[in-house]
Order: structure tokens, then C-alpha cells, then sequence
């Protein structure tokens, strides 16, 4: 069988501060209370007959309850590839990042049933991420998941 793979976008901004990123925050009670190394880029699943890119924007969409924005409508979004990483769990994430911009405070995520507490036969509904926010990349070096820190490296290189 064949590891699970995933597609996401970084998004970015430049500002005064420089570059700054968006990151989601992984919703449900395993993640509630863990902030520093929990953060992670908005990304999911795919099949394997499924496009990557294709999933990517979807992915994007679905985390955040919006599209992703392009910089000059109506024109598409730029993707700048960030190549793909074996992650420790072994899933295969791919990622792309985008430039643009979009109110953190106002993302909806979609939602997942989890039996909650564990064996007590009653399902709840979480959402898939809890919050997102923007950080500067030292910033986010602190708050993302270990194995997507190279997905910075590959956007300071590729700007």
C-alpha cells in the first residue's frame, strides 16, 4: 500500500516586516493545547489518479472557506513550486506557494467527526483547522511542523 499523499499552498505576503506566511492550526482536541512545532500550511489528501495541483487548490479552499486570491483578478494565481517532502510520519507532501493576501481572522474551515472522548461512543464534530494567522518566516520556523520547515527554505529560494 502505497504512503498517503497531500498537496498544499503557502501562501505569502511582503509588507513592511518582509515576508510574512500563512499557516493553519490543526483543529480537534489532539492539537487544542499544542501551539510551537502544531502549526502546518493549508493542505490534504489526494487520490492517486488525482492532480496534485488540482488537490492543492481545493485543499486550500476547503481548509479556509475561500479560494485561493489571485494578486490581479481575473487573472490565476501564480504557483511557484516548493517541490515535495517525505514527512516523518511518512506521508508524501506536495506544496506550492502563492502570493496574495486574505483576513485570517475571517477563515470558516470544514469539519470532521471524531468519537470524543476516546471509547465513549459519541461522535463530535471539529473543525479541520482552528484558527490561521500570518507569521514572519523566523516566526514560523517556530510554530510549523518539523517536517514542512524546508517548504520556507524553498520560498526564500525560489523569491
Amino acid at each position: 500500500m502505497a504512503a498517503p499523499r497531500s498537496a498544499g499552498i503557502l501562501l505569502f505576503r511582503r509588507d513592511g516586516a518582509g515576508t510574512r506566511v500563512l499557516l493553519v492550526h490543526p483543529g480537534g482536541p489532539f492539537w487544542a493545547r499544542r501551539d510551537e512545532g502544531a502549526w502546518s500550511i493549508p493542505k490534504g489528501e489526494y487520490e492517486p489518479d488525482e492532480d496534485p495541483r488540482a488537490a492543492a487548490l481545493r485543499e486550500f479552499e476547503e481548509e479556509l472557506g475561500r479560494p485561493l486570491p489571485s494578486p490581479a483578478p481575473p487573472s490565476p494565481p501564480r504557483l511557484i513550486e516548493l517541490g515535495s517532502l517525505r514527512q516523518p510520519g511518512g506521508k508524501l507532501v506536495t506544496a506550492w506557494a502563492a502570493q496574495g493576501d486574505l483576513d485570517a481572522a475571517a477563515v470558516v474551515s470544514n469539519t470532521f467527526e471524531l468519537e470524543w472522548p476516546p471509547r465513549s461512543g459519541r461522535l463530535r464534530s471539529f473543525p479541520e483547522i482552528d484558527r490561521a494567522a500570518w507569521f514572519t518566516v523566523p516566526e514560523a520556523r517556530v510554530k510549523l511542523l518539523r517536517g514542512q520547515l524546508p517548504f520556507l527554505d524553498n520560498l526564500l529560494a525560489a523569491l
